[in-house]
C-alpha cells in the first residue's frame, strides 16, 4: 500500500506570521543549547531548570525577541548589542584560580536564589568578592559574565524556523540521524538538483526529512514532489515537522513505497463502493468515501509517476543507491540531474564506476563537502576550534538519452590535387638532388681524411 496524505483543502491557505499555535519553536538558551518546545493554547512549556511558562503569551509573537521567566510569566528583553572592548595591559599570567578566589560558597547562592534575588545581583555580587577579577583582561572579564549567566539566569531567545536553523539544531542533535547530510552539503545537492518553483522532482530520503525540507522550500508550494520510502505508514520526516510548513507548501508532497512504485504491481485495498441498500449508516459511508479518495489518489499518483519526465533525481539513503537509480531514473527526463550523497566515500565512488560503463549517464562527478565556521565577534573573529570533519559525499550525473541506433558522422576532408609538374620542372628536380647527394657524401669524404 502506498504512504501518501489525503489534502483537508484544495484551497491554499497561507499561515499567519510569527508563533501560531501547535509550532514547534526553537529556543536558545543561556548556555548556547537549543531546544525545540510544542507551542499550544492553555498549556505550559518546560524549559528544564529554566522554568516553565505558559504557552499562551509566545503564541502570535514575532520570532527572534529575548525573554526572561518569571514567576511562569514571560518579560520582554531588550536586544542585546556587541560590546566593543578597549585594549589594556591587563594579562591572565598572575592569575592564580585557587579555592579561596571566589568566597562565595555554593550554599550561600542556593540561598539567594530561594530567597528570591536576581541573577543579575547573584553575578554581580560574584564578581565584587571575586579576589582576582580586576587583573583579568577585558575578553576574560566577559566570558566570566556569561559562564555566569549561562548558569543563575532564566532567559531564552526563540529561533525562527529556516532551513538553516533546522538544519543546524539537528546536525548538533544527532547527525547520524541526518547521514552526515550538513546543510552546505544539502545546498550543494539542491543547486545540483536544479530544485525551483514548479518543477517535478523525485527523491529517497532516508535522512529524517532534511533533503524534503530542503526541496519543500524551495519549490515554495508550486510543483511536485514524490517521495519513494520503504515503509506502509507515511514517512517520518521530523525535520519538515520542524519546519512549520503550511498546507500550500506540503500539499506538492506526495510518497509512495517501492511496490506501489512498481508498475505491475497491484494494490491491494479496501473495497470503497458498495450497493446502496448495503450502506446501513452515515458513518459507513463517510468511510467508503475516504476509501475512495485514498484509492484514487494512489492510482493517480502512480499514473503520475509511471508517466516520467521529472526535472531531477535526489538520493539519501541507507541502501545500495545504484539500485534505486536503475529503478527510478527510467522516469527521468532528458537532461535531468541526478544526485546521489553518503557519509562514506566508497558508496558514491563505486556508483561512479558503475554509471560510467552505462552510455546515458553523463559524466558522473564525485564531489566532497568541505565548510569552516568563524567567530565573528569585535576584536575576536577567528576559526571555530572545534569543526565537523566533513559533510559527506556527493555524486552528480545527467540522464541522457541513448540511441544504439545512431551512428557517428564521419568529416572527411577533401584534400586538394596539386597540379603535376612540366617534364622541365622534373629534370631540374632530379638534377637539383643528385647536387645534393653530391654534395654531403664530399663533405663526409673531407672530414674523415682529417681524422685520418
Amino acid at each position: 500500500m502506498s504512504t501518501f496524505k489525503v489534502p483537508k483543502s484544495k484551497q491554499k491557505t497561507k499561515k499567519e506570521p510569527g508563533i501560531q499555535s501547535g509550532d514547534l519553536v526553537l529556543v536558545r538558551l543561556p548556555n548556547g543549547e537549543v531546544k525545540s518546545v510544542k507551542v499550544d493554547k492553555n498549556l505550559s512549556v518546560v524549559i528544564g531548570k529554566f522554568g516553565s511558562f505558559h504557552a499562551d503569551e509566545l503564541i502570535g509573537q514575532p520570532y527572534g525577541l529575548n525573554y526572561e521567566i518569571v514567576d511562569k510569566k514571560l518579560k520582554l528583553l531588550p536586544p542585546r548589542t556587541l560590546e566593543e572592548f578597549e585594549d589594556t595591559d591587563a594579562t591572565n599570567e598572575l592569575i592564580n584560580d585557587g579555592v579561596f578566589v571566589q568566597p562565595l560558597t555554593v550554599t550561600e547562592i542556593q540561598a539567594l536564589k530561594q530567597s528570591g534575588v536576581h541573577a543579575s545581583d547573584i553575578i554581580k555580587k560574584q564578581i565584587e568578592q571575586h579576589a582576582n577579577y580586576s587583573l583579568k583582561t577585558e575578553y576574560s572579564k566577559d566570558k566570566y559574565k556569561k559562564r555566569k549567566e549561562a548558569k543563575y539566569s532564566k532567559t531564552f531567545s526563540t529561533i525562527e524556523p529556516t532551513l538553516f536553523n533546522v538544519c543546524e539544531y539537528w546536525w548538533l542533535k544527532d547527525q547520524v540521524r541526518l547521514r552526515d547530510l550538513r546543510i552546505d552539503s544539502l545546498s550543494q545537492m539542491l543547486n545540483m538538483g536544479n530544485v525551483r518553483p514548479g518543477g517535478r522532482h523525485l527523491a529517497v530520503d532516508d535522512a529524517s526529512g532534511v533533503l524534503v525540507a530542503g526541496i519543500l522550500e524551495r519549490m515554495g508550494g508550486e510543483g511536485k514532489l514524490i517521495t519513494i520510502c520503504h515503509t506502509d505508514s507515511p514517512p517520518p520526516y521530523p525535520v519538515v515537522e520542524q519546519m512549520n510548513f503550511d498546507s500550500s507548501i506540503t500539499d506538492v508532497l506526495i510518497s509512495l513505497n517501492w511496490a506501489t512504485a512498481e508498475e505491475d504491481y497491484t494494490p491491494i485495498l479496501p473495497p470503497s463502493e458498495l450497493p446502496m441498500e448495503e450502506v446501513r449508516s452515515e458513518r459507513q459511508k463517510n468511510r467508503l468515501n475516504k476509501r475512495k479518495a485514498i484509492s484514487d489518489l494512489l492510482s493517480n499518483t502512480r499514473e503520475e509517476l509511471f508517466a516520467g519526465e521529472f526535472d531531477s533525481l535526489l538520493i539519501s539513503t541507507e541502501y545500495d543507491p545504484f539500485s534505486i537509480v536503475e529503478r527510478l531514473s527510467p522516469y527521468l527526463a532528458g537532461s535531468a540531474s541526478i544526485v546521489v550523497h553518503s557519509p562514506y566515500s566508497q558508496v558514491v565512488v563505486e556508483l561512479q564506476a558503475q554509471m560510467r560503463h552505462i552510455p546515458h549517464y553523463l559524466c558522473p562527478t564525485v564531489t566532497e563537502a568541505w565548510t569552516r565556521k568563524y567567530q565573528v565577534l569585535p576584536g575576536r573573529t577567528h576559526p571555530m576550534m572545534a569543526m565537523s570533519g566533513s559533510g559527506g559525499f556527493i555524486l552528480q550525473a545527467t540522464k541522457i538519452y541513448d540511441d544504439p541506433t545512431a551512428e557517428a558522422a564521419l568529416l572527411q576532408r577533401k584534400q586538394k590535387k596539386r597540379p603535376k609538374p612540366s617534364p622541365e620542372a622534373q629534370d631540374a628536380s632530379v638534377v637539383t638532388e643528385l647536387a645534393t647527394v653530391i654534395s654531403e657524401s664530399d663533405s663526409h669524404a673531407d672530414i674523415e681524411m682529417r681524422v685520418d
